[in-house]
């Protein structure tokens, strides 16, 4: 792991002094040292050297309430039953799984040695694999029933630019390049459990071996082809062109354990579009709207800039 600039604007003393409260909640040694790790750019996370030489992660959300970090917890208690490998949340008083200090909800897990995943052919074929896995879990009731980011973020993000007389270009494309998605994806398609963000940073492996996949928070019930597409606009991109190796490496992975249906084959094209708009609404709401003037204010248009690639011609040339 490297270390990276904290999202959250927390005090090295107030860091430590929490620090110290859940650790002594979680029965754990007395900590020696702390370290900002690199990864997300919304939560903050950190890692823990104990005075037994031992080593845990902790995380603080940022943008999320407590009840959604329970749902969160409550759902990879649900997948690790069935066999996912992520880390589980260590127990704390009166086994509460998180502590909620001034809102924010702090947790501690397990520290996970190995590396993020690299961006290879058996890398993505492995990848393949686990996803055909998880999207045969059965549903529980307790995930959320839909992508968070999907069409319903997009129409709210459109109706406020809208209305705060912001009509700029990305907002302009979202509009029309959603009714477009509307037309060409059925509504139809095939549902399940799906990741809804893996990308190489929530994957820790060693060498190609998926050893922990991690974040959850965008874990849902939606298009099982659409948790596929995400994938690929996370990890299937190299120097601003997507990769017709790592896609086939990717599919091929998948269809060793679950066949796609004609249809899903059909709209993948179609959900690699939808999934790369998601990524730059985000960061647009997050980075332009939200928290405007920083290093990462343009950083929404590394999504937006694929879209100048014909996607859907892309796709039939490598089919």
């Amino acid at each position: 792991f490297k270390s990276k600039k904290i999202v959250l604007d927390i005090s090295s003393k107030v860091l430590q002094e929490n620090t110290k409260l859940i650790l002594i909640a979680a029965r754990q040694p007395e900590l020696r040292k702390i370290k900002a790790l690199e990864g997300g750019f919304v939560n903050n996370n950190y890692l823990l050297e104990l005075s037994d030489d031992s080593k845990l992660v902790l995380k603080v959300w940022a943008n999320k309430n407590p009840a959604f970090v329970e749902q969160v917890i409550r759902n990879t208690f649900f997948l690790v039953d069935y066999g996912v490998p992520t880390p589980l949340p260590l127990s704390l008083n009166k086994d509460k799984r998180i502590m909620v200090i001034d809102g924010l909800s702090w947790i501690l897990m397990p520290y996970v040695c190995g590396r993020w995943l690299s961006p290879e052919t058996s890398s993505l074929y492995n990848l393949g694999i686990f996803q055909a896995k998880l999207h045969q879990i059965p549903l529980n009731e307790d995930i959320p029933q839909s992508y968070a980011y999907g069409y319903d973020f997009w129409d709210d993000l459109i109706e406020t630019s809208l209305g705060n007389g912001v009509v700029s270009p990305f907002i302009k494309m979202l509009k029309k390049e959603s009714a477009e998605l509307k037309k060409n994806i059925p509504e139809t398609l095939p549902k399940g459990i799906i990741h809804g963000d893996l990308k190489l940073e929530n994957i820790i492996a060693s060498k190609e071996k998926i050893l922990a996949v991690l974040d959850l928070e965008d874990m849902c019930f939606d298009w099982l082809s659409l948790d596929i597409a995400m994938t690929f606009a996370h990890c299937g991109w190299k120097n601003g062109e997507p990769d017709k190796i790592l896609w086939e490496s990717l599919i091929e992975g998948y269809q060793s354990i679950r066949l796609l249906e004609v249809a899903e084959k059909e709209a993948l094209p179609y959900l690699h579009k939808y999934s790369i708009l998601a990524l730059a609404a985000w960061r647009y709401r997050q980075y332009v709207l939200k928290e405007s003037g920083t290093n990462l204010t343009k950083r929404y248009l590394e999504m937006a800039d694929r879209l100048n690639t014909d996607l859907i011609k892309w796709h039939k040339s490598s089919s």
